[in-house]
């Protein structure tokens, strides 16, 4: 392929793989932020949009998003999504790099008319970048709103800078126990490609089922695992019987130092087995060995699987939540009065707002 169009791919690429070091590069790497996770979206209807600002060219002061357009019905609006953004180089300043990120969201010239725009960005309430409710405050200033959360507001990470003696340490006595059960049991962890994506979900399945919770189709998995696999940044672990029937599974994704499990079950024998503790163990701690610093469990969901995830150590963090800003009056209008009406649905057992397609992402 030669002449323009080959000349605007390869700018294409050049732009992507900017902006993909550039997210994992900073503190709040998120495989959401990346070029991958927008051709996941596509197939849906997900258009990508990225969205910045510089600082008068001083160190660290780059800040945008990656930014996902759905356009639901005959609407003439968008709803406009950056899961997990904006990311920015530092917030010391947070009411200068907020101003200049929302002056550069009303400028921006979108291919579809948005009616709001929702963020998420992972920044720890109270934390170290958000003293004092800081970026909070500074959105506030800026027109930005609180709004329903899409990702997960709490989850638990892992610190994984210390080393392996101190994450085993970290466990739970009886989390330490579950694990080397599980191992005189025959259970073993490998790791699987892509030809063991209808096992994976056939234990997804199965969990659903006993726990209640949704699960994405086979075909959704794999979008995700072809997408960040050949850059070496998904992994299938699967913990497995003698006879190599998986009994717990795990999917993990990796954006720079952070690996984040989103995915994860088991099945009835695997909880017998303990299974799901071992497996979780291992990825902890191969994670560690393959130069990983962070390793998030991705969502705290019920006090059940909150307990679970915090008997593997690791602290509980919770983020500053989504917010969103109106870019049209009517369109942001409407958009609200239609969410409340999923809402509603998702209260009574008519649905699960987060599967809607307007705001699964």
């Amino acid at each position: 392929m030669s002449g323009p169009g080959a000349t605007a791919a390869m700018e294409g690429e050049a732009q992507a793989a900017s902006w993909n070091d550039f997210v994992a590069a900073s503190p709040q790497a998120t495989y959401l932020q990346t070029s991958a996770w927008a051709r996941v979206k596509a197939p849906n209807g997900w258009t990508a949009e990225r969205v910045e600002a510089e600082g008068g060219g001083e160190p660290g002061s780059r800040i945008g998003a990656q930014v996902l357009l759905r356009q639901p019905g005959p609407f003439p609006w968008a709803f406009a999504y950056a899961p997990r953004g904006p990311i920015a180089g530092e917030w010391s300043d947070p009411r200068a790099t907020v101003g200049r990120w929302t002056d550069a969201v009303r400028a921006h010239q979108w291919s579809r008319r948005p009616g709001l725009l929702r963020i998420d960005p992972e920044i720890e309430r109270d934390g170290p970048r958000d003293p004092d409710g800081a970026v909070r405050s500074a959105l506030a200033g800026a027109g930005w709103r609180p709004a329903p959360e899409i990702q997960p507001t709490t989850t638990r990470i892992v610190d994984l800078t210390a080393d392996e003696d101190a994450l085993w340490s970290d466990l739970r006595k009886k989390w330490r126990q579950y694990v080397n059960r599980a191992r005189s049991l025959g259970i073993t962890v490998v790791d699987v490609e892509g030809d063991r994506l209808a096992d994976f979900h056939r234990v997804m399945a199965e969990t659903s089922r006993r726990t209640g919770l949704p699960i994405r189709t086979e075909s959704a998995y794999r979008d995700i695992y072809e997408a960040f696999r050949p850059s070496g940044n998904a992994r299938l672990l699967f913990a497995q019987d003698p006879d190599g029937g998986p009994q717990a599974v795990l999917l993990l994704v990796r954006c720079g130092g952070r690996i984040v499990e989103p995915y994860g079950g088991m099945t009835a024998a695997g909880a017998e087995s303990r299974a799901n503790y071992l497996v979780k163990w291992e990825a902890i701690r191969s994670s560690r060995e393959a130069g990983a610093t962070s390793y998030d469990m991705w969502g705290l969901v019920h006090p059940g699987i909150r307990q679970f995830k915090a008997g593997f150590g690791g602290r509980e963090v919770t983020t500053i939540g989504a917010w969103q800003l109106a870019l049209d009056r009517i369109g942001a209008a409407l958009y609200g009065a239609g969410e409340r009406v999923v809402g509603r649905k998702a209260r009574g057992g008519g649905g699960d707002a987060a599967a809607e397609p307007g705001l699964a992402a």
